[in-house]
């Protein structure tokens, strides 16, 4: 048993987004985030790895990712990235997503 409160559905499956949004969703603006960050901050492309792997981690074991690394990497993400960017964008939309 963890100490991770996972919002979302009380019916025995696990909703990964806290919004419930879908694993699947996450995956997708996780992807458009690394790409963002591969063009334009490559020094921070390790954080939406991070992220990729988190969540693909939740896809293999069908448990919720984990939205504390998720949310440390998020938060490293949005001290770093500038207005405007389309890297605070999907960051912004992860964080949403994931009621972080």
């Amino acid at each position: 048993m963890n100490a991770y409160n996972h919002p979302g559905s009380t019916s025995g499956r696990p909703v990964p987004g806290g919004d419930g949004t879908d694993l699947e969703t996450l995956i997708q603006l996780a992807d458009g985030l690394v790409a963002a960050l591969h063009a334009e901050y490559p020094v921070l492309l390790a954080h939406g790895e991070v992220i990729q792997a988190e969540l693909a981690l939740a896809a293999d074991d069908g448990f919720p990712p984990n939205r504390g690394r998720i949310r440390h990497q998020l938060d490293d993400l949005c001290i770093g990235a500038a207005a405007g960017t389309g890297t605070l964008e999907y960051t912004r939309r992860l964080t949403t997503a994931l009621n972080l």
